[in-house]
């Protein structure tokens, strides 16, 4: 997992793009296959669909892989307790520059608040993070409270796909640096599937703006289960001064 993430963060494609707001940007799998990344929407402020994704958050949220920080900052500006992560320096920075609190931080990495993060987001394709979608459940579950809430984003139909790839900036051979990373995209139905194995209970799925949507509960705990961290291992101060709010605050 974290070779991939280091991939990523190095590509200097995806930090141009985003210190810029403009693309072209691609993922390139190895067969040469381009997937385009939606940068100026990422760059720019939430949109309508994006906002009816956050209307329906709890508590306080962890954005994973929050990229230039739209949606951090959107929940910001509403008073909520939010905190994004991501590989990415170029993202953590435009992140905190529009008041968001970020930090530069692998999902698979120790993180603050673990256990008691009451909803976790997965937009803009991150369920492919790692390129393994059982591994990241898993991971999300850790970090959640029982019976926190987790809103995915999906792509439309019935996709179920491994590759290794690139960031690259044309649709030729393009720039890319470091090694192919691992990456995942799911449809609905096979994000359900891996879901109900790893025990968490769907509760909606929908569509808007072309775009489609899951959202799981986890497991509520169990009377022998341990009881949720307290603390969480920071080696970053990246993130900005804390609200007060749980769990952002913790050290």
């Amino acid at each position: 997992m974290s070779g991939g993430s280091v991939a990523w963060a190095t590509a200097d494609p995806y930090a141009a793009a985003l210190r810029t707001g403009r693309g072209p940007l691609f993922l390139r799998r190895t067969d040469g296959w381009l997937l385009p990344l939606e940068v100026e929407r990422w760059c720019g402020q939430a949109d309508r669909v994006d906002r009816e994704v956050l209307d329906r958050c709890e508590g306080a949220v962890l954005d994973v892989g929050c990229g230039p920080g739209r949606l951090v900052a959107e929940l910001a500006a509403r008073g909520r307790t939010v905190l994004g992560i991501d590989v990415s320096e170029a993202a953590v920075d435009h992140t905190i520059r529009l008041g968001g609190q970020a930090l530069r931080r692998s999902v698979f990495e120790p993180l603050p608040g673990e256990g008691r993060w009451d909803t976790v987001l997965l937009m803009d394709g991150n369920i492919g993070i790692g390129g393994e979608p059982s591994a990241l459940l898993d991971r999300a579950a850790a970090l959640l409270r029982p019976g926190g809430l987790l809103i995915a984003e999906t792509v439309p139909g019935h996709v179920d796909e491994r590759a290794r790839v690139q960031v690259v900036d044309t649709v030729g051979a393009g720039r890319a640096t470091g090694a192919p990373f691992p990456w995942a995209r799911l449809g609905t139905p096979a994000l359900l599937r891996y879901a109900r194995r790893a025990g968490w209970r769907p509760v909606a799925q929908w569509s808007a703006g072309g775009r489609c949507f899951a959202a799981l509960r986890t497991r509520h705990a169990k009377s022998s289960a341990e009881p949720p961290k307290r603390t969480a291992v920071i080696s970053s101060q990246r993130v900005r001064k804390p609200s007060g709010q749980r769990p952002v605050a913790d050290r």
